[in-house]
């Protein structure tokens, strides 16, 4: 092949992956449009007020595309697929109790995005704000609304490589005052004081004492149920291979996800029950793999997302291993149920 053809070749060859990636930028574009549009046999969605202290309802991020799209949103927890009342307040990951809210926030740069976490009154007003290290995951207030915590996804960490870690912070909302990672707490690992520098922590669930709290710690390869005390500032190991977990409202059992061998790699996880005086665990009737912390509707009922069109639905499936999972909301995350 000439020189000049091989040039002709490579012009050829630059023009094509330009138009290439016009295409994808025109499409990303439309699609972006699309999602302030309202979509036929989408859910009814109407702006108004919502309020963290109305018992029976269902407070989540609305999915659904529209001009209510990210939004705060609620239903009837005895209608979760019923119409829905909008608020101006739109957050990536939310969790509410006792008149508490915390919600991750983007906020969109012209170079890269940042975050933040708002710690919300019963109104959604503001209170407090918080800049968080990486992209949110998790988010959880514990039952009396005097604690949140969320999780990070990060980047950074000499350990990690090209992997991400993660960040676990907690607030106590009536004073302001940040532990801005559980990494700073003290572990005990199987009877012993343990330090290493790949400890990570995700997924936050707290009790009704104000002291007690429950996490996902990971080191080494392994995953770890650890139970916290906020006066100590000490996490102490409880059982291997969990992740993600939710404590029940009545304190005694922990929902949560761990990885079971012979499932695929990209979808490793199933959904268990943790009793936690006898440490008998229920395997739950959802047969795919669950990416998420669930919720408890209550002491019967668990609740998590699973992907949909619009990016998330929700579904339940009974606490006690019984029944089936079933799809309960289409184009929502992240609920929260006020009692």
């Amino acid at each position: 092949m000439t020189l000049r053809n091989r040039v002709l070749v490579l012009v050829a060859a630059v023009a094509a992956l330009a138009v290439v990636a016009l295409a994808s930028i025109l499409h990303a574009s439309a699609r972006a449009e699309r999602r302030n549009e309202i979509q036929p046999g989408g859910p009814k969605i109407t702006a108004g007020r919502i309020t963290l202290t109305t018992p029976g309802t269902m407070v989540f991020r609305n999915m659904a595309w529209g001009p209510h799209r990210d939004e705060l949103t609620t239903v009837p927890a005895s209608d979760p697929s019923g119409p829905r009342t909008a608020a101006r307040v739109k957050c990536l990951r939310f969790y509410a109790s006792s008149g508490t809210g915390v919600c991750l926030q983007a906020v969109h740069g012209t170079v890269t995005d940042t975050y933040r976490a708002l710690i919300l009154d019963a109104h959604l007003k503001e209170t407090a704000r918080y800049d968080v290290p990486g992209i949110p995951s998790r988010a959880r207030v514990s039952p009396t609304g005097h604690f949140a915590a969320w999780t990070v996804f990060v980047g950074g960490d000499s350990y990690a490589g090209t992997n991400f870690s993660t960040r676990a912070a907690i607030v106590d909302t009536r004073t302001g005052k940040l532990i801005p990672t559980l990494e700073s707490f003290r572990i005990i690992k199987d009877g012993h004081a343990y330090r290493s520098a790949d400890v990570n922590f995700w997924g936050v669930t707290f009790a009704s004492d104000d002291r007690t709290f429950y996490a996902t710690l990971a080191t080494k390869g392994s995953t770890y149920l650890v139970r916290g005390d906020l006066r100590t500032r000490t996490v102490t190991t409880v059982r291997t291979n969990v992740e993600c977990p939710s404590l029940s409202p009545d304190g005694t059992r922990i929902a949560f996800k761990k990885r079971v061998k012979g499932l695929p790699k990209d979808a490793p996880w199933h959904l268990y029950v943790l009793n936690l005086r006898t440490m008998r665990e229920t395997s739950l009737a959802e047969p795919r793999s669950v990416d998420d912390q669930a919720v408890w509707r209550d002491d019967h009922t668990i609740v998590y997302a699973m992907p949909g069109d619009y990016g998330a639905d929700l579904y339940s499936v009974r606490a006690d291993g019984t029944g089936r999972a079933r799809r309960i909301s289409g184009a929502a995350v992240s609920p929260a149920f006020l009692r």
